[in-house]
């Protein structure tokens, strides 16, 4: 379901319920677990980055999806509120749902593509750098 982010904590009231719906609904993988902080890592399949349920921090993340429209009609369909319907931004699609813990979720496709990247000044060798 989410496609790619660094790491973020995403607070449930506690993690067997958490789970049940990150881990068995949305099909991401148990990483690791400690009940003693209250925590428990989720594999993104797109990378390294983790989703952390936890029982004792908040947090908002935006979350990569490879369609808005797919992502919110399913998330929708398995206990989240749709908070804003998709709609379009200038790299692709976007919408807010609420999970069934009351977490907004910021969904957003690339299907548009990125940003262009600053442009970088142009190093003509003459202006003002040191000589080598």
């Amino acid at each position: 379901m989410f496609r790619r982010v660094d790491a973020v904590t995403v607070p449930v009231p506690d993690l067997d319920a958490g789970l049940r719906f990150y881990a068995e609904t949305l099909g991401h993988r148990v990483r690791w677990r400690n009940d003693a902080v209250g925590q428990a890592g989720l594999e993104l399949p797109d990378g390294d980055s983790e989703l952390v349920l936890t029982t004792r921090q908040g947090y908002e993340p935006n979350w990569l999806v490879e369609s808005v429209d797919h992502a919110a009609e399913f998330l929708a369909g398995h206990g989240c509120d749709l908070v804003a319907a998709p709609f379009d931004i200038p790299v692709g699609r976007a919408a807010v749902v609420r999970d069934p813990f009351g977490n907004t979720l910021v969904i957003l496709d690339l299907s548009e593509g990125t940003y262009p990247a600053p442009e970088q000044p142009h190093d003509d060798g003459l202006s003002g750098g040191p000589e080598v």
